[in-house]
């Protein structure tokens, strides 16, 4: 099999979630070069590249509390490794009106091989 080296790209798209009841939300954040997502083995074996599409409900600790795909990448691996390399990060919390608080946050993530 012949070498292959991972290199992942991070599209990051950091939005919150609407709502009419707060009128100032900014989301989530975090510092890709402080998460680790690991390129899955089995999808290094198997050539397996893609995009996925995640939303994350962080917590005003900076703890996630909740994830969900949004669009896979087509592979489960993949789109496994992203829900938990990025459940294990710390990030910085969303704020409501100033102060911190638990706010959705939306995370594309392009599994690319070199």
């Amino acid at each position: 099999m012949k070498n292959l080296s991972a290199k992942l790209f991070v599209a990051l798209t950091l939005t919150a979630a609407a709502s009419a009841s707060f009128a100032a939300e900014t989301a989530a954040s975090f510092d890709p070069k402080k998460c680790t997502i690991e390129y899955p083995k089995a999808s290094l074996m198997n050539e397996e590249q893609g995009t996925t599409s995640a939303s994350f409900l962080v917590n005003a600790d900076g703890t996630v509390a909740e994830s969900k795909i949004d669009k896979s990448s087509g592979f489960k691996n993949l789109d496994r490794a992203l829900v938990k390399g990025l459940t294990s990060c710390k990030f910085k919390p969303g704020t409501k009106d100033g102060a911190p608080a638990q706010t959705w946050t939306k995370v594309d993530y392009a599994f690319k091989l070199d």
